[in-house]
């Protein structure tokens, strides 16, 4: 297992992430020794969604009017439908994002995740995965979108939908360490 112990995290999430998306590679990130730091667009707590309902909250530890690319080492975007699009509504937040790419740090996107991605001008001739209604949209932004359970591409590691955690999870932490 990768070691990620000198590594901080920001995880990028509005109201309306998918609860396993995010839970599940923050308790793999923080397994691997990362620290890791909910980042939103408001203060207090967002809330999830799970099977199409209201579920859970997290505390957002900043919001992106704190927070600075240049304090953390990695950028993870997990999915949910109302999420990835009210974050790439939010202009610092896709500033945030784009900072993460122009210092070539890894990100990582899940499922709807990689439509802020999109926002940020960042998947131009990079080969990505994503939930399948999203393969359109990251086609017509220039992307090679292949159906696979997770992708790497340079500093940008894709992956499907809440089934491929397991090797989403594996992947982050190994692209994470490096």
């Amino acid at each position: 297992m990768s070691n990620l112990s000198n590594k901080k995290v920001a995880v990028l999430a509005a109201d309306g992430y998918e609860q396993s998306e995010l839970e599940s590679p923050v308790k793999a990130l923080k397994d691997a020794g990362a620290t890791v730091e909910i980042i939103s667009l408001k203060p207090g707590k967002i809330k999830s969604m799970k099977d199409h309902e209201w579920s859970d909250s997290v505390s957002v530890d900043k919001t992106v009017d704190e927070a600075n690319a240049s304090s953390f080492d990695a950028l993870l975007l997990p999915g949910g439908v109302i999420n990835p699009d009210t974050v790439r509504g939010n202009e610092k937040a896709v500033q945030f994002v784009k900072d993460f790419f122009a210092a070539e740090k890894p990100v990582a996107a899940i499922c709807h995740g990689p439509q802020t991605l999109i926002n940020a001008e960042v998947v131009n001739g990079k080969k990505m995965t994503s939930y399948h209604s999203v393969s359109a949209d990251l086609k017509n932004a220039g992307a090679n979108w292949v159906d696979e359970e997770v992708v790497t591409d340079g500093n940008l590691t894709t992956s499907r939908s809440p089934e491929d955690l397991p090797a989403f999870n594996k992947r982050i932490v190994e692209e994470f360490s490096k």
